[in-house]
């Protein structure tokens, strides 16, 4: 046992992330996560120049401009309806992963990236506002698919060592991707009006390098045993993904997750949402997808610049201190990554929402007070900072991952779905809001999204365990284990658990009672 306890703390981060798994993470993060924090930024820039677009393109067709009403609906229309995309792709994650697989889904979604590029990047030629829009639409189709298939993917074919290191890579890229539109919008590149189709439609080349290499890599070796039950293709997939390991172990551990399960057919959105023996995964799920959405993050993106210029920035070097800030995401996103395997979930996702939460209230104390005491202007830049530093080194990727974690493979699917659509609506909701909060609220409307942080971040502390290290089988165990504690509270002490089906959920005559008990069930 000593020889044992010796040995194990060897097994490092670096000794199993061999360079398939590296290539693999870094392609389907590159090629699809980024594309959705370049998005969120790239049409911030070029707003001027696409209003421009619109009335210019009135003018040609009917004679007379558009009214300020009407050019800032359809300003608000193109940022808002890549969220609207966003939702319909999260509806259709389960079907597609389903039917192609975790990579193939991956890989045929690409065609909506071409499709939306080339919309987006020749309607100027064209004089079609109406392309413009459509292409935000369908590029936010894509990022709805992304955003729940890439981390899925990658948490499948992880070693459960390496399954939260692999698992915030796709939130550094987001990170990345909103970095780069804001580099990329300066004036000095391509901010200038006869770049901002180039600027937009930019999303076509990380794709394009995804859909060269990926398919190359296997498919889910998960997927593959559970769902297709091809074993040589999955042995063939591990041989890819692993370097001079024991597969054998992880083929009998899927093995004994599908044991475990009662069918190895996916479920449904309804099926899980009527599933008892999930309940408190799929809430846990809930809490941390819209707890992500409302707790600012957008709000405070959207009126970064305005807390900038009331802090005394001057307004030509406010763009250069907006792309500090994205630099700061990624450094935060970075320290979130390499410290997850060694913290654990749990720390990062609640520190983060804490600071989260802290610093929001922060931001009205300094808005507030800063009449009186002018030095709380900085102040107010600095909650910024911690904000967007506490959200990505923790609420930015954790809730990807572990709604992974928190479901086996015939109900992971059904999950991403729900989550996923839940955090687009709650992005979407946020947005459509937030003017008339702040227009009710004033400088408190930041406590709202402060009181938000913290509940999310007692809940987690109170309800989630840690899943580190722990297989897909462990985790169902764990929640196992809190179902028998309610049902313990409401049984007698003589009751004890006897059999349980793969979620925790007893069984017909599975529960075995004292005999001097005259309690039935």
């Amino acid at each position: 046992m000593a020889e044992e306890i010796l040995i194990k703390p060897r097994r490092t981060l670096t000794s199993h992330l061999t360079s398939s798994l590296l290539v693999v993470a870094l392609l389907t993060s590159f090629g699809s996560s980024m594309l959705y924090g370049y998005n969120l930024a790239v049409v911030n820039s070029p707003a001027e120049y696409i209003k421009e677009f619109y009335n210019r393109t009135s003018v040609s067709r009917n004679g007379t401009g558009l009214d300020g009403e009407v050019l800032t609906l359809m300003y608000s229309l193109t940022v808002s309806v890549f969220a609207i995309g966003g939702l319909l792709g999260s509806l259709m994650v389960g079907m597609l992963v389903t039917s192609f697989g975790r990579k193939g889904t991956v890989v045929n979604s690409t065609v909506l990236v071409f499709i939306a590029g080339s919309l987006m990047g020749f309607s100027r030629i064209c004089a079609s506002p109406e392309m413009v829009i459509f292409g935000r639409f369908v590029t936010g189709i894509h990022s709805g698919i992304s955003l729940s298939v890439v981390p899925m993917y990658l948490g499948e074919i992880a070693p459960k060592n390496l399954r939260g290191f692999l698992g915030l890579m796709p939130s550094i890229f987001i990170c990345a991707g909103v970095f780069s539109a804001q580099v990329l919008g300066l004036h000095e590149l391509l901010g200038k009006e006869e770049h901002w189709p180039l600027f937009i439609s930019l999303v076509v080349i990380p794709t394009f390098i995804q859909l060269m290499l990926l398919p190359w890599f296997p498919e889910s070796p998960r997927y593959l045993l559970i769902e297709k039950h091809n074993v040589h293709a999955t042995i063939t997939a591990l041989k890819w993904y692993r370097a001079k390991c024991n597969i054998q172990v992880e083929i009998e551990e899927m093995q004994e997750e599908q044991r475990s399960l009662s069918s190895v057919e996916t479920v449904s959105v309804w099926q899980i949402i009527l599933d008892p023996s999930v309940r408190w995964q799929l809430f846990s799920v809930v809490v941390l997808n819209i707890g992500m959405q409302l707790s600012g993050i957008d709000a405070i993106w959207f009126y970064t610049n305005d807390i900038f210029k009331n802090a005394g920035i001057p307004a030509p070097e406010i763009q250069y201190t907006t792309v500090g800030t994205g630099a700061i995401e990624i450094i935060a996103g970075l320290i979130g990554c390499f410290t997850i395997e060694k913290l654990g979930r749990r720390p990062l996702i609640i520190g983060g929402f804490l600071a989260m939460g802290l610093c929001c209230a922060g931001i009205t104390f300094s808005l507030v007070l800063q009449v009186h005491l002018p030095f709380m202007r900085y102040v107010s830049v600095a909650c910024v900072v911690g904000i967007i530093a506490g959200f990505c080194i923790g609420p930015a990727g954790v809730p990807f991952l572990i709604t992974a974690e928190l479901f086996k493979q015939s109900h992971r699917p059904a999950a991403y779905t729900v989550g996923g659509s839940l955090n687009w609506m709650s992005n979407f909701t946020v947005g459509f809001v937030f003017p008339f909060l702040q227009m009710s609220a004033g400088h408190y409307c930041y406590l709202v999204f402060s009181c938000v942080c913290l509940a999310v971040a007692l809940y987690v502390y109170f309800v989630i365990p840690e899943t580190k290290n722990k297989t897909f089988v462990e985790i169902s165990q764990m929640f196992a284990s809190k179902e028998a504690v309610l049902e313990s509270q409401c049984l007698p002490d003589q009751l004890k658990l006897k059999k349980m089906n793969g979620y925790g959920a007893l069984e017909n005559g599975s529960l075995e009672f004292d005999s001097s008990s005259s309690y039935v069930a």
